[in-house]
């Protein structure tokens, strides 16, 4: 009877071994407790912390705090090129802005395989992922998404509307960031002139010279004081703002959300073959409606 029981007690540890071992070599070591949690989010917790989030997208904690939102003329360092100089009055006057409240940002510019996952999830026909007026405009046309010339998977995803990138951070479970949040996630509360500091670095950015967009995250050297990448170059990116010229003089302190309604929407950061007065994370881009697409402006979203 005792040896019985001992040779099965034998036979099940030997078994379990195979089954380890099995279980070892048929993938990757699984990974680890701290490396799949989701971190808690507390008062404390550090900037740049980073997670993915439920759509597999690598985003960067932005703590709440305080910066000045906009440009003092008296440090400006780069000249304004012609058709942009009336955009300098808006970034005017710098003033406090605080974000009461953190958030979670991409660390990278959207890229064309994220974007796919939407397209392949039907996004394009599900109306309670558009806003109205962004549903109007989806019906209205026939070809959409529009093919853009860049289509790698790891490039960021352009050539898409206000109206498409609103949707889709709404089917990521999140919405477009503020104008504010943006560029305090670009500037931190030193307020930087670029994300990597006051003085522009051409090494830094996909801007000075360049014929086209490259993989997103390509210049580490230039990521903000949270590691978010891209903020200076590659692809412009659509925030949630109407442009309001002279909504700065009002000075708004705490969480602006921009003009309640407008024609424009605001873009944020450089583009691939602008120049470093663009590239600033206080420049914004001036022009374009939420029907606009082309082959520079891309989207970053902010999920709770």
């Amino acid at each position: 009877m005792f040896m019985r029981g001992f040779y099965a007690l034998v036979a099940l540890l030997l078994l379990s071994a195979c089954e380890a071992s099995d279980a070892g070599s048929a993938g990757e070591t699984p990974p680890t407790a701290e490396q799949t949690a989701t971190p808690v989010v507390t008062p404390t917790m550090a900037a740049g912390t980073t997670r993915i989030d439920a759509a597999g997208i690598a985003q960067v904690w932005v703590p709440a705090g305080c910066f000045m939102m906009g440009t003092d003329p008296a440090t400006l360092t780069e000249t304004p090129p012609a058709w942009a100089r009336g955009a300098l009055d808006s970034e005017q006057p710098q003033h406090e802005v605080c974000l009461t409240k953190g958030y979670w940002i991409d660390q990278y510019e959207v890229s064309n395989a994220d974007y796919q996952k939407f397209i392949d999830a039907g996004g394009y026909e599900q109306e309670q992922y558009w806003s109205p007026n962004g549903w109007r405009w989806r019906k209205s046309r026939r070809n959409v998404p529009i093919e853009c010339p860049d289509q790698q998977s790891n490039h960021p995803r352009v050539c898409i509307t206000w109206y498409e990138a609103e949707a889709y951070s709404r089917w990521r479970g999140g919405r477009l960031p503020t104008e504010a949040e943006w560029e305090y996630a670009a500037r931190g509360p030193e307020s930087r002139i670029y994300p990597w500091g006051n003085s522009f670095d051409a090494t830094r950015a996909n801007v000075i010279d360049s014929t086209g967009l490259v993989a997103v995250g390509s210049y580490p050297n230039g990521v903000s004081w949270v590691g978010a990448h891209d903020m200076a170059g590659n692809a412009m990116e659509w925030v949630q703002d109407w442009l309001d010229i002279g909504y700065y003089a009002d000075r708004v302190r705490d969480d602006p959300p921009g003009p309640a309604e407008g024609m424009r929407k605001v873009e944020k950061g450089g583009w691939w073959g602008s120049n470093a007065f663009v590239a600033r994370s206080a420049y914004r881009h001036f022009e374009d409606l939420p029907t606009y697409q082309d082959h520079h402006i891309g989207v970053r979203v902010v999920t709770p």
